[in-house]
């Protein structure tokens, strides 16, 4: 992009360079905003500025934001079950054991390798990398709708959203044994395990975060087991398994939170049985409600023909 002057209006009272223009171009993100700080490219009369000097009225500043760098990673064409696309965000069915970022550990076959290729020519530029903003996460194992932004825009669009817990989040589970109620929540703070760090625990109050999981019964299979529709009304790693296991009732497959290989089952869950469903949001850019529905893979619908149940129903739209 050129340069773009602009003056500082009289009713503007001396403030920082770096709020000033967050305030009068919120089509740029305050990243992009100090990318062009850094970069020296924020200037008053030809000297650069640093993000908090101060500006006063009758200031005329110029700024230009970085050009967008490649992508370090290499596309890769990885097949991708697609739910909703558009020019600004995508929404995808994620399969079962797809990561969703490089790592250490990680090969070229992540979602974000997989994206760089779909969304080749497409992308403009997230945080200064030509690259996918991922705005939330599924674990490995874990199945269903996952939402990417292609544009600045759409990333902080829904990034808002997901910080103000407007977006709805529905997940089905397979949990070990049958719960006595129809239903419930569980509000229990999350933190992590302090034996295993890369685990998560239900804590003390006051010790970890708050988290909020609302569980429905879909249906029983004898005492064995059971299908559970979970509503998240806040958004914690790992969640709807730490929540169940403390109930009583680890996901089937999940031997982090209290699965155990148990010779009743016909058939061995071979991940955690965890698939998110549903997702309903407000389009960042159109303002359009979007209610995003993702059937389950086949593993988890083998799962339950084995246990004698049938193909579970989507979710009603509301």
């Amino acid at each position: 992009m050129g340069p773009v002057a602009y003056t500082v209006p009289d009713s503007v009272r001396r403030g920082r360079a770096d709020k000033l223009l967050a305030s009068a171009f919120p089509e740029h993100s305050r990243v992009a905003l100090q990318r062009a700080f850094a970069a020296g490219l924020v200037t008053r009369n030809g000297l650069a500025l640093g993000q908090s000097d101060p500006v006063a009225a009758g200031d005329r500043l110029e700024f230009s934001t970085p050009e967008v760098r490649p992508a370090v990673l290499r596309a890769v064409d990885i097949p991708l079950d697609v739910l909703f696309e558009d020019r600004h965000l995508l929404a995808l069915n994620k399969a079962p054991g797809m990561v969703v970022h490089p790592g250490a550990g990680t090969r070229e076959d992540t979602l974000v390798h997989a994206l760089l290729a779909h969304c080749r020519g497409g992308l403009s530029g997230i945080g200064g990398v030509e690259r996918p903003g991922i705005v939330h996460r599924l674990d490995k194992e874990t199945s269903g709708v996952i939402l990417v932004a292609k544009t600045d825009e759409a990333h902080r669009g829904l990034a808002a959203q997901f910080a103000g817990r407007s977006v709805d989040k529905e997940y089905i589970a397979l949990i070990s044994g049958v719960p006595p109620l129809l239903g419930g929540d569980i509000r229990r703070p999350i933190g992590r395990n302090t034996r295993q760090r890369h685990r998560m625990s239900v804590v003390e109050e006051g010790s970890g975060r708050d988290a909020h999981t609302e569980w429905r019964l879909v249906e029983r299979f004898g005492n064995l087991a059971a299908l559970v529709r979970c509503i998240l009304h806040t958004g914690r790693t790992h969640q709807i398994r730490v929540h169940m296991k403390s109930a009583g009732h680890p996901l089937l497959g999940d031997s982090a939170y209290g699965w155990r290989v148990d010779a009743r089952f016909p058939r061995q869950p071979l991940r955690v049985m965890l698939h998110a469903e549903r997702l309903a949001f407000t389009h960042p850019v159109t303002g359009k409600r979007l209610d995003i529905h993702a059937p389950p893979p086949a593993d988890f619908t083998e799962m339950i023909v084995s246990l004698g149940g049938g193909k579970p129903a989507p979710r009603k739209r509301r």
